[in-house]
Order: structure tokens, then C-alpha cells, then sequence
């Protein structure tokens, strides 16, 4: 066990802002065929997972993030019961998904088997038990390969990736021609959600484009967002369908649809939680509202980035 207090695991939110970790103990540190993989418990956080240097989860937090993803879309539809999963492999946002009564099947599909491995060996408090459910599957490929040689259809897809704005393949799941699949894999009440960064102040380009780009294909589209003390600050994610409007729904409305499905054991989310959501501070409204380049297979975002 590592007990130096003088380690420390630095994230790099961005090229001007770092966030630095107190390290208790690493628990796993490696290279997979895609990424490079650390898994440690720090001070505050507890158990993380980091991949290509950057946390995707900790167990002290995560919560926040996946209800925050998860449970507007859900709710939102008045009866899920096929859902799509891209990325996610720590199993989290498949653990959300189930949480609702209605659902009958849900497919995740995430390319990297090692990290769905090790987030099962370190981190098994994540999934909850989702992985043995028999209502879930998972698949170890690329998610647009799959939804391209698929025509099923699903009422909530949920994209659980790394951002565009950072240098890899997963940008090609943020794209107008990938937004364009969605929305040909959706059905009529059916909506995505998708994690769309940052939505600090000096780091509103990712949302911005990510919420443009889903404008351009779908006809409804609304931003939240939410404080993640993980990732550094607060946090934003983008709902569109062709009719559904998370943000229309009022807080009485969603405690109601709550109790109705029975949802026990939500931390973060509910009727006043989603209002806040969906209140965004003004600096954030005028940013989505604003121009903002629409992210296409030929020109990712991240050649915009630095």
C-alpha cells in the first residue's frame, strides 16, 4: 500500500487549470489497446478511475454525474423500456437505467473491455450489480459501427464518452452525421442524453458546439447542468428529442413520476434537483443561444481547443 503523503495524482482539466489529488493508495496502473488506465484511492474522492490522465469517476461523487445523466432522459419518457448505452463501462449509467421498472432491455456498448474489467475488480460499488441483471448486455465494440449495422430502436440512448474536444475517436459519436443515426434509432417519444463537458466559464466551447450540433438534427434540444467537485467544477449535459422537453417538466411533476416508478435510492436527483438543473446561469443560457460551430465527421472540435 502507498501511504506517501507527498504523492499526488494531477489531473489536467485543461492546458491553464490542473487539479491535483492527494494519492492514499494505487491500486492499478496499465495501458489497454486503446488508453492508458489508473486506478487509485485519493483522499477525498476515494476509489477514482482515470483514463488517458483524466478522472472519469470516483466513488465518492459519481452519483451526481450519472443521475444527472441518466434519470432527466428516463423520467422525462413516459414509458422506457429499450435503452442504449454508449461508453459508460464502469457500469454506472447502466445501473441508472435499470433503476426504472418499465425498462426491459438495455444494451451497453462500450469498446473498452479491459476498463469494464477493471471497474468491475475495483470499483464493483459503480454497477451495483447492473452487470448480472438479465435485462442488460454488453458489448465490447464501437458504438457506431453497431447502431450503422442495426436497425433497432430505442426509446432513451444515452452517450456516456469522453469529450470531443479531446484528441481520439470517441469525437465521431458527437458529430452531426452520428447525430443524424441517433435520431433514425430513436422512437417517436424516444430521447438521448449526452454528457457534454465542462460548463465552466472559461470552458464553454465543448457544450456549446455539442448543444449547436444536436440543434442542427434534432427539433427540441435542452442543456443542464450540475457542480461535479470531480471534474473541477460544474458540469453540462445536453437532452434532444423530437418532442420530449426535459426542461418543461416541473419539479412536482418529476417527484411525481418518481414515486410512480418507484425509484428508491437517489442521492442527487428529484423534482427540486432537475429544476436546478435546467435554471442555468446566464453566462451558460447566452453561450448555448449563441453561434457556435456545428462538430461534423471531416472537422472535429478539437482542432479549435488549444
Amino acid at each position: 500500500m502507498d501511504t506517501d503523503p507527498d504523492r499526488w495524482f494531477t489531473d489536467v482539466i485543461n492546458k491553464d487549470f490542473r487539479q491535483q489529488h492527494r494519492l492514499e493508495e494505487e491500486l492499478y496502473s496499465g495501458r489497454t489497446q486503446y488508453q492508458s488506465v489508473r486506478v487509485f484511492r485519493a483522499a477525498r474522492l476515494g476509489v477514482c478511475l482515470a483514463l488517458d490522465g483524466k478522472i472519469q469517476s470516483s466513488e465518492r461523487d459519481e452519483f451526481i454525474y450519472h443521475e444527472g445523466l441518466v434519470q432527466p432522459a428516463m423520467l422525462t419518457h413516459p414509458r422506457p423500456e429499450t435503452v442504449f448505452i454508449a461508453g459508460g463501462g464502469e457500469g454506472a449509467t447502466l445501473r441508472e437505467a435499470l433503476r426504472h421498472p418499465t425498462v426491459k432491455r438495455v444494451v451497453l456498448v462500450e469498446i473498452d473491455a479491459e476498463v469494464t474489467a477493471l471497474s468491475r475488480q475495483y470499483l464493483p460499488g459503480l454497477n451495483g450489480g447492473a452487470f448480472k441483471d438479465e435485462r442488460a448486455e454488453v458489448r465490447h465494440t464501437d458504438a457506431r459501427n453497431y447502431l450503422e449495422n442495426s436497425r433497432e430502436k430505442w426509446d432513451i440512448m444515452i452517450i456516456d464518452l469522453p469529450d470531443p474536444i479531446e484528441k481520439g475517436p470517441a469525437y465521431l459519436l458527437f458529430t452531426q452525421e452520428f447525430y443524424r443515426l441517433v435520431l433514425n434509432r430513436l422512437t417517436a417519444d424516444g430521447i438521448v442524453a449526452v454528457q457534454a463537458g465542462s460548463a465552466s466559464l472559461t470552458e464553454l466551447l465543448n457544450l456549446s458546439a455539442v448543444n449547436n450540433t444536436l440543434k442542427s438534427v434534432f427539433p427540441v434540444v435542452a442543456a443542464g447542468v450540475t457542480h461535479m467537485p470531480c471534474f473541477g467544477g460544474p458540469w453540462g449535459f445536453c437532452f434532444a428529442s423530437r418532442r420530449r422537453d426535459p426542461a418543461r417538466l416541473t419539479p412536482g411533476e418529476v417527484d411525481k413520476r418518481i414515486a410512480a416508478r418507484g425509484l428508491g435510492g437517489l442521492r442527487f436527483y428529484d423534482g427540486p434537483t432537475h429544476r436546478g438543473m435546467f435554471t442555468l446561469p446566464r453566462y451558460v443560457r447566452e453561450a448555448v443561444a449563441g453561434q457556435c460551430r456545428i462538430i461534423t465527421d471531416a472537422d472535429p472540435l478539437y482542432q479549435y481547443s488549444d
